[in-house]
């Protein structure tokens, strides 16, 4: 009767359970779907880029548009030593569009519908962009919360809302792509659960919206993938660059 749930596919299950020094490390669907988009992203462009030519085939060319797409979005958002930051927002572009894609198919699950996974990926984020700002700055990047030219009366009201916007932002990288995946994939399940108790004389118009639906799904997905790395892109460059 579980199976029969329309959300069912959102609920989190042990499949691999294990233990070390007595803490809980069981792989998860949640795991392995992170494991397995991350695994079948590398085999894709690996397997697009062999053999490498100077003149490239279609597969090489197809994956060097791939690469150019995230660099070119890293150097028009992080404007000083972009080509250093390039690895880090290609592995979290390729990442996440492989955790939203992979719950587009029949049966699998889409890390990216758990907050947990979103949260971690947005703490890393955030994570990162403390470290640059120290390690650029050192302390001094506390200068970066009291704005410029604000009256000195005005700065015990601003410092806090400066704190509180920069503290936001990891919970707004996490929840903005953890609410628009669920919401996608919540109707996907719903109208697939309503198809299969439909009569089979009308269980066309359920197939019809699902194939629709699909279509704009594949579009959120790599729209949600490209608005959480270029957010991190302002980020970083942030942190490069503190309006102090």
């Amino acid at each position: 009767m579980q199976q029969m749930q329309p959300l069912h596919p959102f609920h989190v299950h042990t499949r691999l359970p294990m233990e070390l020094f007595g803490v809980d490390i069981s792989l998860t669907n949640t795991a392995i779907a992170l494991l397995a988009a991350a695994f079948i992203s590398t085999a894709i462009l690996t397997l697009l880029l062999q053999p490498r030519r100077v003149l490239p085939g279609r597969g090489q060319l197809l994956a060097e548009m791939y690469i150019m797409f995230i660099r070119n979005m890293t150097l028009s958002n992080i404007h000083e030593h972009g080509e250093r930051y390039m690895p880090v927002i290609f592995t979290l572009f390729t990442l996440i569009a492989g955790s939203n894609l992979i719950g587009l198919f029949p049966g699998s699950f889409a890390p990216t519908t758990q907050i947990v996974v979103t949260g971690t990926l947005a703490a890393a984020v955030f994570i990162y962009t403390i470290y640059l700002r120290i390690h650029l700055h050192g302390w001094r990047f506390v200068l970066a919360f009291v704005p410029r030219g604000i009256p000195a009366f005005l700065l015990p009201l601003m410092i806090p809302i400066e704190i509180l916007s920069f503290l936001a932002r990891p919970v707004s990288l996490a929840v903005r792509l953890f609410a628009n995946m669920t919401a996608g994939h919540t109707v996907l399940g719903v109208i697939a659960f309503f198809g299969l108790l439909a009569p089979w004389y009308i269980q066309w118009v359920p197939l019809s919206l699902s194939v629709a639906l699909l279509g704009v799904e594949i579009f959120i997905a790599a729209i949600q993938s490209y608005i959480f790395c270029v957010l991190s892109c302002v980020y970083i460059d942030d942190a490069i660059h503190p309006h102090s």
